[in-house]
């Protein structure tokens, strides 16, 4: 192998699990959060949302199909959901070190290390995952010679340390999109570019009430939304306007913030490609992707808005919409990298509610 060298995953209520490491041999402290996605580490490994966390993957082999070259698409990346690998530590049941893919340029042990990312696989994730589904998200941390302190990472704001510094423009459409970023993934960029919308993405604590916009769009991120005040100040003036406004995961929860509800931690969050929702008030469902930790709570919701999506699962909201402005949300993610792609079409519908509002 790889790396012969042992490590250790240790949880805040004292369990301690052994393995052997690969990637980066170096101890890190985060929240251990469960995946059940069989494939898309690549993604899922870049994703921002996963930022403090360290990550089991229930699917029992990962690394086979190594690890992609980097490929460009508007200055932003092809494949990738950032431009570095965010989560804390990797956790993984069997490792597999030879890997085949027509794509592949390096292997996933290879890519952590670049990142300085330690993985530990040899780790019965079956009965990690159950104790987890138990107990719910735990501290923990991945021991690698020195010991460290645990650390809670949604006691930092996770989505300052994510989001893009400046302003950065794309494209050129018939529509400006503002893109507030709380750690977007590369793939909400890429439909938007692909439906000809000229984008502007601003860092979580913009301004952007102070942009001539046609719509405003509300990123995914990491962390506790509550967090961030100062996107929940914008947006609450953004609010009082009518130009149409589409918020995803992170911004599911933002919006709702904005507009007065209340938002609650999950026990162990929504981490897969296969979580089913419901339309509201209509028998249409959906598969979606997911990666959160926090919920919003429905009953808190003003009277003005109502739930927009349900999960089938534990009937928690996964959306939410004004019931006369063209304002709406999702908490699950349309855009879906990697996951199914059931419902992209919500990129549609935010463009004709622009449109709509511009003709109006």
């Amino acid at each position: 192998m790889e790396n012969t060298k042992q490590v250790k995953l240790i949880l805040e209520d004292g369990t301690e699990i052994e393995g052997t490491s690969f990637g980066a041999f170096t101890s890190v402290a985060g929240e251990v959060v469960f995946s059940t996605a069989m494939t898309g580490y690549p993604e899922n490994l870049t994703d921002p949302s996963f930022a403090g966390q360290i990550l089991v993957l229930t699917y029992p082999m990962v690394g086979n199909y190594g690890v992609p070259g980097e490929e460009l698409y508007e200055s932003i990346s092809k494949i990738f959901e950032s431009d570095k690998i965010h989560i804390a530590g990797l956790v993984v049941n069997y490792y597999s070190e030879e890997h085949s893919h027509w794509n592949a340029a390096k292997s996933l042990g290879d890519w952590l290390a670049e990142y300085n990312i330690p993985g530990i696989f040899g780790v019965d994730t079956r009965m990690l995952t159950k104790k987890l589904r138990e107990k719910g998200a735990m501290l923990g941390k991945i021991v690698a010679g020195e010991d460290i302190e645990l650390h809670d990472p949604n006691q930092d704001n996770l989505v300052a340390q994510v989001s893009q510094p400046e302003v950065q423009h794309y494209g050129s459409g018939q529509h400006k999109i503002v893109l507030v970023d709380c750690g977007t993934k590369t793939n909400i960029i890429r439909c938007f570019l692909e439906r000809d919308v000229e984008l502007i993405r601003v860092p979580w604590d913009y301004d952007f009430t102070k942009i001539d916009y046609d719509g405003l769009f509300l990123s995914n991120g990491p962390g506790d939304p509550k967090m961030c005040e100062a996107t929940i100040g914008h947006l609450q003036t953004a609010l009082q306007q009518d130009k149409p406004i589409f918020g995803i995961c992170l911004g599911n929860q933002l919006m709702s913030l904005a507009a007065g509800a209340d938002t609650f931690k999950l026990k162990y969050g929504h981490r897969s490609h296969n979580q089913p929702v419901l339309l509201t008030g209509t028998k249409r469902s959906f598969i979606t992707s997911q990666n959160h930790g926090f919920a919003v709570d429905t009953a808190t919701l003003p009277a003005e808005w109502t739930m927009l999506f349900e999960n089938l699962n534990d009937g928690t909201c996964e959306g939410i919409k004004h019931k006369t402005k063209p304002f709406f949300s999702t908490q699950f993610h349309p855009e879906a990298a990697g996951g199914p792609e059931d419902t992209e079409y919500l990129f549609d519908d935010f463009l004709t509610a622009v449109a709509d509002y511009k003709n109006r």
